[in-house]
C-alpha cells in the first residue's frame, strides 16, 4: 500500500476543523486512510504549508463552463467543462441541461453517458449524472430557459433517462395531481427539485410530503416570501426534508440571506454555481439555451435584463460566504461538498475526508484559492 501523508494542514471535516493531525490516502486505491499522529519513515508527504486542506467540491448545478455548454450535447465540450472546474476544487459535478428543445436534451443525456464512465479516471471533474433543469417549468417562472419548449411534467421521459438524470427541477402546479412527482418517488432515486415555479405556498408544501426533496436556486424564479403568502420559498425554508441551492455570487441573492439560511436549513444548505458558458471568460456576449446572454463582470443577463445564470467559482461561492457570515468554516465546506454529495445520493463515497472515501481532496489558501486539487488520491490541478 502506497500511503501519501497531508502534513501541517488545517484539515476540515465534517464537524469541526483540525490542525494537530495528517491525512493519509493510498494513491492505489484512490481510498481515504484517515487521520493519523505521526509519520511512518520515509512517508511519502504532501505539505499543505497551514492552509485548509478540504473535501472535494461538488456543483450540482451547472450548465457551462470555459465557453462549453451540456446542451451543445459535445462530449468533447463536456470533458472541457470537467478539466476547467477542476482547477476551481470541483472534483464532482451535475453538467445540467435546461429548457431546449426534447431532441436537445435528448442529445445532450447521450452525450453525458457517452463520457461518464471515462469521467471517474480522466483528470477532470467526475461526472455522477445530470441535472434536467426543466423543460417541465411554468412559464410565468421560466427566468432565462425558453418559453417555447417548455413541457407538461413527464415522469416516464425521467424513468426511462434515469441512469443518467439523477435530478429534475419541475414546477409542481404544473404537474396535475402531483403524478408526475408521485411516480418518480417510487418508481426511481432520482432527486426532484422544485423550481422556476409559481406555486403557493400550500402547493409547495404538499409537493414535499408527495415526493419534492430539493428547490432549485432558492428565491430566483420562484414565488416570493411573503407574509400571507410564504410561496415557495417559504415552503423550501419549512420543509424538514427540502435541501436547497444558494447561488452565493453576492448578485443573484443578498449576502445577509445566506446566515439565515443557514441557520434555518442546515446541513441542507447547498452551494451551486449555475454557471454558464460564459463562466471562465472575458465579457461580452455569449448564448444560454439558444438566446444571446451579455456578460459584465459577475453578473449574465437577456437583453432584456433577466438574469440569466452566472459565472460563479464554485470555491469563490463558499469565499463568499466566509466572508459573509460568521458560520463556522467547516459547515461552510460542507455545503459545497458533503451536502451536495447527501442530497444526490453519493455521500457514502464522497462529499468528506472520513476514512473508506474517495480520496477527493482541495488544499486551498485562506482565501479559498486553489492550490491543489486530488481525485481518487491523485494530484489532478496544482497552482
Amino acid at each position: 500500500m502506497a500511503l501519501t501523508y497531508i502534513v501541517n494542514g488545517k484539515i476540515v471535516l465534517p464537524d469541526s476543523v483540525v490542525c494537530d493531525k495528517i491525512l493519509a490516502f493510498d494513491g492505489e486505491s484512490g481510498k481515504i486512510c484517515g487521520l493519523v499522529d505521526k509519520l511512518p519513515a520515509n512517508a511519502e508527504t504532501i505539505d499543505a504549508a497551514g492552509n485548509y486542506v478540504a473535501p472535494g467540491l461538488v456543483d450540482i448545478h451547472i450548465h457551462g463552463y470555459l465557453g462549453e455548454d451540456t446542451c451543445d450535447a459535445k462530449p468533447e465540450g463536456i470533458k472541457k467543462m470537467a478539466y476547467g472546474v477542476v482547477q476551481n476544487g470541483v472534483t464532482a459535478f451535475l453538467p445540467t441541461t435546461m429548457t431546449v428543445s426534447k431532441d436537445q436534451i435528448v442529445d445532450a443525456l447521450n452525450a453525458v453517458r457517452s463520457v461518464k464512465e471515462e469521467s471517474k479516471t480522466w483528470g477532470g471533474a467526475e461526472i455522477i449524472g445530470v441535472h434536467a433543469e426543466g423543460p417541465f417549468i411554468n412559464p410565468s417562472k421560466k427566468g432565462a430557459q425558453a418559453e417555447e419548449n417548455i413541457l407538461k411534467p413527464d415522469a416516464d421521459f425521467i424513468i426511462e433517462n434515469a441512469d443518467i438524470i439523477t435530478s429534475v427541477t419541475l414546477a409542481p402546479e404544473m404537474d396535475e395531481g402531483h403524478q408526475c412527482i408521485k411516480k418518480l418517488a417510487k418508481e426511481s432515486n432520482v432527486l426532484v427539485s422544485m423550481g422556476h415555479t409559481d406555486a403557493k405556498f400550500e402547493e409547495a408544501m404538499s409537493a414535499a410530503k408527495d415526493g419534492v426533496n430539493h428547490a432549485t436556486h432558492l428565491f430566483n424564479a420562484m414565488s416570493a416570501l411573503a407574509h400571507r403568502n410564504p410561496g415557495v420559498v417559504g415552503a423550501a425554508l419549512s420543509a424538514d426534508n427540502v435541501s436547497v441551492e444558494v447561488i452565493a455570487d453576492t448578485f443573484h441573492i443578498n449576502p445577509g440571506l445566506y446566515s439565515i439560511v443557514a441557520k434555518v436549513k442546515g446541513d441542507k444548505m447547498i452551494l451551486i454555481t449555475d454557471c454558464t458558458r460564459a463562466g471562465g471568460m472575458p465579457d461580452g456576449e455569449y448564448d444560454l439555451g439558444g438566446q444571446p446572454i451579455f456578460l459584465k463582470g459577475i453578473e449574465c443577463r437577456l437583453a432584456d435584463g433577466t438574469i440569466a445564470g452566472s459565472v460563479l467559482k464554485l470555491n469563490n461561492a463558499v469565499k463568499n460566504v466566509i466572508d459573509h457570515t460568521d458560520l463556522p468554516v467547516h459547515e461552510i465546506f460542507n455545503m459545497a461538498s458533503l451536502n451536495a454529495a447527501t442530497a444526490i445520493g453519493c455521500a457514502d463515497r464522497i462529499g468528506s475526508l472520513e476514512a473508506g472515501k474517495d480520496a477527493d481532496i482541495i488544499i486551498t489558501d485562506e482565501t479559498i484559492n486553489i492550490i491543489r486539487t486530488i481525485k481518487k488520491g491523485k494530484t489532478v490541478y496544482e497552482a
